[in-house]
C-alpha cells in the first residue's frame, strides 16, 4: 500500500479486499484475499522496441546487430570494444544494459566478479476466446517461496487483447534460447562451467530450488501441469481452453557471492562505463521511464555532456525528469 502511494496511486486506486469482496468483482476467482488496483500498464514490447529503434535512427543512432562482445580494452580516456567477428568500436563511455548478457559484459570490465546468473525461459499459453474474459483483470499470485518470486504462474491480459497464463521458469543455457534448452554445445558447456565454478553452485544445494526447477521443467512438457497450477485460483479452466503457446521470454536473475538470488537491480560504475545488471521487473513497461532516469543521473554526474534539450521523441523526457 505504501509503495503504491509512493508511486502515484491514491487511496481510491489501491485497496486490500477479502475473498467475498473479490468474488463480487471476479466471480470465477478463488483466493483468500488480494491487493486490488484499479490502474495498470501493459506494453507490447515488440511494437515499443521497433518504435524506439526507428526514432533513434531518425536522430542519427546506428545499431550493430549480432555483435557479441569478445573483450574490452580500457584506457584512462576511452574504451575499445572488440566483437566476436574481430571488428571493434572505440568510445569514451559505455552504458551496459544488455539484459541477460549484462553481467557477462560487466565482468569483461572486471566488475561483479563474484556474481553469477542463470537463464530461465518463461512460457505462456493463450486462452481461446470462450474463456478469455473468465477473469477480466490481471491476476498475480503471491510467491510460494519469497526467495524465488519468478516461479509462480499468473493470468495475464495482454496489450493486444489476448489472455495468457504463465510463466513457468525453465533453465536454458543462454538469453537467446527461446525455442530450445541448448543454443549450441560451446554455449552450454560454458554455462555449465560457470555454474560449477561460480556462486550458482551454492544455490544447487538448496533442496527447495531443485524441487521447484524439476516442477518447472514438467510444466514445459505438459500443458496440463501448468493448467493445474492456475486452477488453484481459477478453478473453471481446462487444458483444452488453451490451444496454442503464447509469449516466451528469457529472464536472467543474478546470484550473489553468497549463492542467493539478488532481489534488486544492480547499478555499478566503471572507469569509463555504467552498468545496469539484474533489470527484470517491470521490464518493457518501465523501460522508457527508467532509461530517462539513467540519462538524468549520468548528466547530473557530469558523465553525459550532451545537450539536455529534447530531440524529436514519442515521449517527454523532461516531464519524466521533473517527477524524480
Amino acid at each position: 500500500m505504501i509503495f503504491g502511494k509512493e508511486n502515484g496511486l491514491t487511496e481510491d486506486d489501491i485497496s486490500i479486499l477479502d475473498s467475498n469482496q473479490l468474488k463480487q468483482k471476479e466471480p470465477n476467482l478463488t483466493c483468500y484475499s488480494g491487493l486490488y488496483c484499479t490502474k495498470e500498464g501493459s506494453t507490447n514490447y515488440g511494437m515499443l522496441t521497433k518504435a524506439v529503434t526507428e526514432l533513434a535512427k531518425k536522430n542519427g543512432i546506428n545499431f550493430l546487430l549480432k555483435h557479441n562482445v569478445k573483450y574490452v580494452e580500457e584506457t584512462s580516456k576511452d574504451v575499445n570494444i572488440i566483437f566476436s567477428d574481430n571488428s571493434s568500436l572505440t568510445t569514451n563511455f559505455v552504458i551496459n544494459c544488455a539484459g541477460g548478457n549484462s553481467l557477462d559484459i560487466a565482468k569483461k570490465f572486471r566488475l561483479l566478479k563474484g556474481y553469477s546468473d542463470l537463464h530461465f525461459r518463461g512460457e505462456y499459453w493463450v486462452a481461446n476466446s470462450n474463456i478469455a474474459d473468465l477473469v477480466k483483470t490481471n491476476i498475480y499470485t503471491v510467491p510460494r517461496y519469497l526467495e524465488f518470486p519468478f516461479l509462480d504462474p499468473h493470468w495475464i491480459k495482454r496489450a493486444n487483447g489476448e489472455t495468457e497464463i504463465g510463466p513457468n521458469a525453465v533453465p536454458v543455457d543462454s538469453p537467446e534460447a527461446y525455442d530450445s534448452f541448448i543454443t549450441d554445445v560451446p554455449t552450454a558447456l560454458s554455462k555449465i562451467l560457470d555454474i560449477v565454478t561460480g556462486s550458482t553452485k551454492k544455490l544447487l544445494l538448496n533442496r527447495d530450488f531443485i524441487s521447484l526447477v524439476s516442477k518447472e521443467f514438467l510444466s514445459t512438457i505438459s500443458k496440463s501441469a501448468m493448467i493445474e497450477r492456475v486452477k488453484k485460483f481459477i478453478p473453471a479452466i481446462k487444458p483444452e481452453n488453451f490451444p496454442k503457446r503464447g509469449t516466451s521470454g528469457i529472464r536472467t536473475p543474478v546470484i550473489s557471492p553468497q549463492g542467493e538470488f539478488v532481489s534488486e537491480m544492480i547499478e555499478i560504475e566503471g572507469k569509463n562505463s555504467f552498468h545496469i545488471v539484474n533489470y527484470n521487473t517491470p521490464g518493457a513497461t518501465g523501460a522508457p521511464a527508467y532509461s530517462a532516469f539513467v540519462v538524468k543521473k549520468l548528466q547530473e554526474k557530469g558523465i553525459l555532456a550532451h545537450s539536455k534539450n529534447q530531440k524529436n521523441s514519442i515521449w517527454n523526457f523532461n516531464k519524466i525528469f521533473e517527477q524524480d
